[in-house]
């Protein structure tokens, strides 16, 4: 009998393609750890806390925006993508996380916002200035109709019209979401030349790869085509469900520029790229997005976040849509984030939330391709009640209480059920520890062999050994 000796080939291909079926665990950095004691959660706290996420046996962390920010939408309004808000640390901070992140085996993924900045970016406060300026065309911006309507008829997600007069240019500009956010013009090859220096300055830096936020919000008709409406039924809570986003998302140049994306990231071998691709029929682009060689490596849609209930057919309609045939990408799946509401409470309803935990997690952990774990998921938390007064997400504010809103799903993760503030802070957090949480904290669930914690941990251990 002959010893089989590995394929070269084959080895280094598995190195830099340690992401296929990967576990990612998500940190939303305001509510993870706190180590300053200022209330709100922070790189050195993440870094603190690294242990925690290395025990489960995951591949990689991907951590939310914690670039400079006025923090209008929470560090998706992005001021500076070089550099780190004070709120989260320094780009010391920062290094220090990566070394003991590579110390401890894990990969770091970092967010990167590239449809949109913040009012406050550098390239806007120049484009404002006039129809002249040196970035005049890095935003999208547009006359008024003769009335002094906007352009067209396009909503924002965050409820009312995507258009904002600026006097100082005497033109609208576009903003898919909040005002604060406005446009990127990615039609312009020198914004995306920007774009990429900045994902080059974090790959340069050591991070192992990118989340792109919302990536079909990235390119937008040039004619500024009115959207059609939506057609009859479904919920509409918001100005916005009211239309066919044909116009002002989804455009056919996107794969072109994330080929540009893809082009770069080879130069970093084992470095890995995935999408959200915002929408109820996402899987078309998220196809389009990862084909081949020459895109993305993965992408995430709605499928799961978003649903009522867990059935059946919504499992085998996930699953039927990525049946692996050549040259169709690779999927990522999430059942909850910092933008959804709680799996847990979505699909439980109340009844039992622990064994219907558990079933997701199960269910989770053997879905083919890459998965993403929420913070606090491990815990099986259930989604937070946020009292109106304490609510800071603009999108829950602006349509309350049709729209659940995002802070139940953003509040500080409980770390020591005996503690101030279940451990995440010695200071009052940013937003509150729902009372539901301390029973659930880490350092209880630690203590319970049969804990949904060590659930987790066992599911993970199988599925590295069963891939």
């Amino acid at each position: 009998m002959t010893e089989k000796v590995p394929d070269p080939l084959t080895a280094s291909a598995a190195s830099t393609e340690w992401w296929r079926g990967a576990v990612i665990y998500q940190v939303y950095p305001r509510s993870f750890a706190d180590a300053n004691g200022d209330g709100v959660g922070d790189l050195a706290g993440i870094t603190a806390r690294l242990d925690h996420i290395a025990s489960l046996g995951v591949d990689a962390v991907w951590i939310s925006p914690f670039f400079t920010s006025p923090m209008k939408d929470f560090g998706y309004d992005v001021a500076d993508y070089c550099d780190v808000d004070p709120v989260f640390g320094t780009l010391a901070d920062f290094d220090r996380l990566i070394a003991r992140a590579q110390a401890l085996g894990l990969k770091i993924i970092t967010d990167l916002v590239l449809a949109h900045t913040s009012d406050q970016h550098a390239w806007f406060r120049d484009s404002r200035q006039s129809r002249n300026a040196g970035r005049a065309d890095w935003y999208v911006w547009a006359d008024a109709r003769p009335d002094g309507a906007p352009p067209n008829n396009w909503q924002s997600v965050f409820a009312g019209p995507a258009w904002t007069w600026d006097a100082r240019r005497g033109q609208y500009y576009l903003h898919n979401f909040l005002p604060e956010q406005p446009q990127l013009n990615l039609h312009n090859p020198a914004v995306q030349d920007a774009l990429l220096d900045a994902a080059r300055f974090w790959l340069d830096r050591g991070v192992d790869g990118f989340r792109f936020d919302a990536i079909n919000f990235a390119m937008h008709d040039p004619a500024l085509t009115d959207n059609p409406p939506a057609p009859p039924g479904g919920k509409r809570t918001r100005p916005f469900d009211f239309q066919r986003h044909v116009h002002n998302q989804s455009q056919p140049e996107i794969p072109a520029f994330l080929a540009r994306v893809r082009a770069l990231m080879n130069r970093y071998p084992g470095r890995f790229s995935v999408a959200e691709v915002v929408g109820e029929a996402a899987e078309p682009e998220m196809q389009a997005f990862t084909a081949d060689d020459r895109h993305l490596n993965s992408a995430y849609g709605f499928s799961y976040l978003y649903a009522d209930a867990l059935t059946p057919d919504l499992v085998r309609r996930a699953d039927a849509a990525w049946d692996g045939r050549p040259g169709q990408g690779w999927p990522s799946w999430a059942f909850s984030n910092h933008d959804a509401p709680r799996a847990v409470s979505r699909w439980s309803r109340g009844r039992d939330p622990d064994r219907f935990a558990r079933m997701a997690m199960l269910l989770l952990m053997s879905l083919r391709g890459n998965v993403f774990l929420y913070q606090g998921e491990e815990l099986g938390l259930p989604q937070a009640e946020v009292p109106f007064d304490r609510l800071v997400d603009p999108e829950a504010i602006a349509n309350w209480p049709e729209t659940l809103g995002r802070d139940g799903a953003r509040t500080p993760m409980p770390w020591r059920a005996d503690a101030p503030h279940a451990g995440f802070s010695t200071a009052e957090p940013w937003l509150p520890v729902d009372p539901r949480h301390p029973s659930l904290a880490v350092d209880r669930q630690e203590a319970d062999e049969t804990s949904i914690l060590h659930l987790t941990r066992r599911l993970i251990a199988l599925r590295n050994r069963e891939p």
